[in-house]
């Protein structure tokens, strides 16, 4: 079987209420995971539980290494909790999409809560950061 191996280098842009702000040298995990809701449409005579599609979801989860000033991490995140809404862009690796590097936008989405400060004797601090709701896109098209 041929196959492929991928080297991971995901971008990461992060739109608040101020400009794009590129977070990627700034992470050490991202992960994407995108689908439908799972809706019983189980009726009476139904042999088993009937399931129909529902609205598509996206879920971003990127641990962070925790950083302060205007443009970083911690900035950034406190913006996008205060902002109410934000947008998003992440790509396998590099910022040119391709059907090899799909690049996957969110508009309109949420953060719930992050840690502004975590610390632990002789470590690095990271923050947990998780996106959910809003609008998705996948492209790999390029402009």
């Amino acid at each position: 079987m041929a196959g492929s191996v991928f080297l991971s280098n995901a971008t990461i842009n992060i739109t608040g209420s101020g400009a794009a702000v590129d977070l990627s040298d700034q992470a050490s995990t991202c992960t994407i995971t995108v689908g439908r809701r799972a809706l019983d449409s189980t009726a009476f005579g139904d042999l088993g539980e009937m399931k129909s599609p529902g609205l598509k979801f996206w879920e971003c989860d990127i641990t962070f290494y925790l950083n302060y000033g205007a443009g970083e991490v911690e900035a950034t995140l406190y913006d996008l909790l205060n902002n109410g809404s934000f947008s998003m862009v992440v790509s396998p690796s590099g910022t040119t999409e391709s059907a090899s590097n799909p690049e996957y936008t969110l508009s309109n989405g949420y953060l719930e809560s992050f840690t502004p400060l975590a610390s632990s004797q002789g470590q690095l601090a990271v923050v947990s950061f998780s996106a959910t709701g809003g609008n998705w896109t996948r492209d790999i098209v390029s402009p």
